[in-house]
């Protein structure tokens, strides 16, 4: 037994929690303080500090400004509202519809029996029947769901909450507008983490009043939590990312390319539906992604657990060693938040991107201690593993190792990420400079970066593979993924802060605000975007040592001894696997592109047709550019979904476990490598635009101005690379985890029913 009693390990866990949330409402109290709508003798133009310039320049007086970025944030807040509630009805019927197969699938495994059979793993002892998982999978399943639209709603809404507090703050300097931009990623940040971890640590405690001694069972059925917050997530980044990106190509090819008007310009008819865009897709789709994550890390971590010493000898303490872990990472986060906020002062442009990549390194460097502490206080010294039929004998620094190498390949993703698609370095630089002769040539370099940044991640993600499988089997792996993600409050503070911005830059353009304002935030955004970068980085890093652990998970509940490429059943599932990201990929950017095409025309169609649009003297119809882009998402968005659900059901039913798991395998080899080429390849040319826009160096000042062919070149690569970095890139990690944690939820029927044309062949 670890040091660690079970009573202080049962209050450290929602303690923590109740913590995270504490701290995520009282910075929104602070956010909330500045006064967007100006209103009596306290109203913003007394606070205003430098920007005494501004009548000079001829721009309206601060009142003015503020009623409309008042509007203007409005407008984005109803549009993001409207577009989620609608995306949640249908969302509804499909968490009702797959709860019922769940039940139907899993009760039939034993005939809908309710007699206790003997356990799995613990032979000998008998165990709740197959009926009892059924429901608890179902209602884990439908809590996880809820969880997962919870937490990409609530950051929805405190991005829109947050955007044009965040512009007015930049009339009083930089630092003043990244704090604001910040502590709203935090309020994101620290309500998914905690209330995820609280959702978790009472269901389990709920299932535990009926199974009571059965761990097995109780852990087993919690994987439907997982696979809730995943599919959830699918579809959120699924529409959200084709919202988006219908109305940012949309936008931009006509507006900047044709008409040559700035990005955000109020003339252009799309602008409302790419700022609303940024906050459905980068913000609640991100948000709901990573909550998936943390769910199925946590999951597959526990169901491992639960069939090793742990589980058999009721050792609570060292079985909650996944929760504890983040809950420690929440304390860990929080301290890392108030360095950023309230201990170290932005004063000028170039120290926001280093100040957001030392967060990252803050948060990694005071977690490793504390996983040290964890591990030794919450474990016993040596302890048995379930490996595949045989018992590993495991130390309790083994596991240090395994969540500590995690964490650092975290560290390591992050920031070759953020050297690949960051305008601070060569990469980038060359993809701007090649951009001279032409958009082909601008294709071209941004191809190669993203295929080549691939290399280093990839073998982080190997090394930690090695590490944590030889010293902890299969819980080794899952510890590991759990430890990249157990900074999460600060990734997503990180990740957040990027749309935030770069709603804030839109919201400063249309408001007609001074140019000086406006490079601030298109500083905020510019680190923003490698910031987003670096999310979706963590986000395909952990999604592929998830889907090991819960590849590993199913493989041992379905009863798989080996998994043998040279037997046909596995081979046909493994290169049918390896094409899944392709087809899926190929499937939401049509989608995008036939978004994006409606989107070109409405545009066009109102310069056209609705004289004094383009002189500024009347207003553009931005409702239908808004529902163009509501229906095209909502309608696209179903095909890949159904792509991702099924394809698990049908090979698991029609071609049972053994190809089941060939297919896992391929679709987690491939998509890791395309998600990340896609979504480097996309944040490196979208910064290359950038770089030519802000002119801060000579070479940049050679390619630009804006409107320069080169500018245009530029933007040209942006367009073509904004539907890989925020729809197909980060929607294959979704991909990959969900079908492997979808095949552990069904694994017992798999194992019993599946496999339905090779019995009758």
């Amino acid at each position: 037994m670890g040091l660690m009693s079970e009573a202080f390990s049962q209050t450290l866990i929602p303690v923590c929690a109740l913590i995270g949330i504490l701290f995520a409402l009282v910075q929104w109290f602070l956010v909330s303080r500045i006064r967007v709508a100006s209103s009596g003798p306290d109203s913003y133009e007394d606070q205003l500090i430098e920007e005494d310039d501004e009548q000079v320049e001829g721009i309206d007086s601060a009142e003015v400004v503020n009623k409309k970025c008042a509007e203007i944030q409005n407008a984005i807040s109803v549009g993001a509202t409207s577009f989620l509630f609608t995306e949640y009805k249908y969302l509804g019927i499909f968490m009702f519809v797959f709860g019922v197969i769940i039940f139907i699938f899993l009760g039939s495994v034993k005939g809908f029996s309710t007699k206790s059979e003997p356990c799995t793993y613990n032979e000998g002892n008998l165990c709740k029947p197959a009926l009892a998982n059924a429901i608890f999978s179902t209602i884990a399943f439908w809590l996880g769901s809820l969880t997962s639209v919870l937490s990409g709603f609530l950051g929805m809404k405190i991005a829109t909450f947050a955007n044009a507090r965040t512009t007015l703050e930049a009339r009083k300097g930089i630092g003043k507008a990244f704090i604001t931009a910040f502590r709203s990623g935090a309020v994101m940040g620290f309500l998914l983490a905690a209330n995820g971890l609280l959702v978790l640590y009472v269901s389990i405690n709920l299932f535990k009043l009926y199974y009571e001694d059965d761990w097995e069972g109780l852990y087993e059925s919690i994987t439907g939590y997982g696979l809730g917050g995943s599919s959830m997530a699918l579809f959120g980044r699924v529409g959200g990312g084709i919202y988006t990106k219908a109305a940012d190509v949309g936008a931009d090819l006509v507006g900047k390319v044709e008409k040559n008007i700035p990005e955000d310009d109020p003339r252009n008819p799309a602008v409302i539906a790419d700022n609303v865009g940024d906050n459905v897709g980068d913000i609640a789709g991100m948000g709901s992604d990573l909550f998936g994550s943390y769910a199925e890390s946590s999951c597959a971590a526990l169901f491992v657990a639960s069939i090793s010493s742990f589980g058999i000898h009721h050792d609570y303490a060292a079985m909650s060693y996944p929760l504890i872990i983040s809950s420690v990472g929440i304390i860990v986060c929080l301290i890392t938040t108030v360095i950023a906020t309230d201990v170290v002062e932005i004063k000028t442009v170039s120290e926001i991107e280093p100040s957001l990549k030392r967060q990252l390194l803050i948060s990694t460097v005071l977690m490793t201690v504390g996983i040290a502490g964890v591990s030794f206080l919450v474990l016993p010294s040596k302890f048995t593993l379930f490996d595949f039929g045989t018992d590993k004998v495991v130390k309790n620094w083994h596991l240090f190792f395994c969540v500590s190498i995690g964490l650092w390949a975290g560290l390591v993703i992050g920031y070759v990420t953020e050297y690949y698609t960051s305008n601070a370095y060569s990469p980038v630089q060359d993809v701007a400079d090649s951009c001279r002769t032409g958009a082909a040539t601008n294709v071209i370099f941004g191809l190669a970066l993203g295929y080549k940044s691939v290399i280093i991640p990839i073998f982080a993600i190997a090394i930690a593979i090695y590490v944590s499988f030889s010293l902890a089997a299969m819980y080794g792996i899952a510890m590991s993924a759990l430890g990249m993600l157990s900074t999460i409050a600060t990734g997503l503070a990180i990740d957040a802060y990027g749309p935030i911005s770069d709603n804030a830059g839109g919201i400063a353009e249309m408001a007609g605000m001074s140019h000086r304002i406006r490079e601030r935030t298109d500083a905020l955004d510019a680190a923003g975007n490698t910031t987003a970068a670096i999310g979706k980085g963590f986000a395909i890093g952990s999604a592929a040592l998830v889907s090991l652990a819960l590849f590993g998970a199913y493989v041992s509940r379905a009863g798989i001894k080996t998994v043998d490429v040279l037997t046909p059943k596995v081979f046909i599932g493994l290169i049918v696997g390896a094409m899944l990201p392709y087809w899926f990929s190929a499937m939401t950017m049509k989608s995008v592109g036939s978004a994006a095409l409606k989107m070109v025309e409405e545009v066009r169609r109102q310069f056209n047709t609705m004289p004094g649009l383009l002189e500024g003297t009347r207003k553009p119809d931005y409702a239908t550019c808004v529902k163009i882009s509501t229906d095209a998402s909502l309608k696209e968005m179903i095909p890949p979904g159904a792509l991702v659900m099924l394809t698990p059901l049908i090979a698991g039913t029609l071609f049972g476990v053994e190809t089941l798991a060939g297919l896992l395998a391929g679709s987690l080899v491939s998509g890791v490598q395309v998600a990340i080429s896609a979504s480097n390849t996309g944040g490196a040319w979208d910064n290359a635009k950038k770089y030519i826009e802000a002119g801060a160096s000579e070479h940049a000042r050679t390619l630009g101005p804006k409107g320069s062919d080169a500018h245009k070149a530029a933007v040209i690569g942006d367009t073509v690379g904004d539907p890989l970095k925020d729809t197909s890139g980060p929607s294959l990690n979704i991909l990959i985890k969900l079908m492997a944690v979808e095949s552990l939820v069904f694994a017992p029927f798999f194992a019993s029913h599946g496999g339905l044309l090779f019995k009758y062949l």
